[in-house]
């Protein structure tokens, strides 16, 4: 089944140094950009990460510093990624808890003004897992009964991921062959942030998920406990949780 889509979509992974979202950089991206046609066109980029990649991350992708020592940073080819995303939705595998947040950081360190907030996310992980609780390979063979040649290289982890959800529609009549509806579905919490540090509770308030203060609404920690945000603004959390910390406080100057 083909997707039924009203803005093109792009399907991206990233192999990095490492799986820390605040610290680790990429040093692959793949993406697999489905127009509404049905066009589909794919751009890969090896990136120098300006950081050693450790041995167990090379054991896993296949790339060491070598591969990558002579290509562009992510500072030098950002701007370029950004541009073929422009009016793309986004969709991946765990890409919601780890591409997503991961390439939301690089582009803010780089200073490239990508919004992410317009955007519909699919993560074709999280319907596999509500459906079947298997890994990428196996979704692989379960739902396109191939095997997966090249598992964890970032292209052959992109083009497979875009097979099983085109094969996760036909395969489930309850799925809706529309992104609003399966970037819904496959969203599993209410996350502000990527990283899922700030919450809407059930009322659709802005709550802080971690820590002393988890289950407490941002603006109220914010007014009753000044010095708060500046340890979050001074500790290892990701950029991008920073970045909506600091929105949510300059709103309540304006209110």
């Amino acid at each position: 089944m083909n997707l039924n889509l009203k803005n093109p979509i792009a399907f991206i992974d990233l192999e990095t140094t490492g799986i820390n979202v605040a610290k680790d950089r990429i040093v692959e991206i793949c993406i697999v950009k489905v127009n509404p046609n049905g066009d589909e066109e794919v751009k890969t980029y090896r990136v120098n990460p300006e950081m050693p990649i450790p041995a167990k991350s090379s054991a896993i992708h296949g790339i060491i510093d070598e591969d990558v020592k002579d290509e562009p940073t992510f500072k030098e080819i950002g701007k370029t990624i950004a541009k073929y995303l422009e009016g793309c939705d986004l969709a991946g595998y765990n890409s919601n808890r780890f591409d997503f947040p991961l390439l939301a950081e690089e582009f803010l360190r780089a200073d490239i003004d990508f919004d992410m907030k317009k955007r519909k996310f699919v993560d074709v992980q999280t319907i596999f897992h509500k459906m079947e609780q298997r890994t990428l390979v196996a979704a692989y063979k379960f739902y396109c009964n191939k095997e997966l040649e090249g598992a964890h290289g970032a292209e052959a982890d992109t083009k497979a991921t875009y097979e099983v959800l085109k094969s996760q529609l036909d395969k489930y009549d309850i799925l809706e062959n529309d992104i609003d509806y399966l970037a819904k579905y496959s969203t599993q919490n209410h996350n502000v942030d990527f990283a899922g540090f700030i919450i809407l509770d059930e009322n659709g308030v802005e709550t802080f998920n971690f820590g002393k203060n988890k289950g407490v609404s941002v603006e109220k920690v914010l007014a009753d406990q000044p010095g708060y945000y500046g340890w979050v603004m001074n500790s290892d959390f990701p950029l991008y949780t920073k970045k909506v910390l600091t929105e949510i406080k300059l709103r309540g100057f304006n209110k």
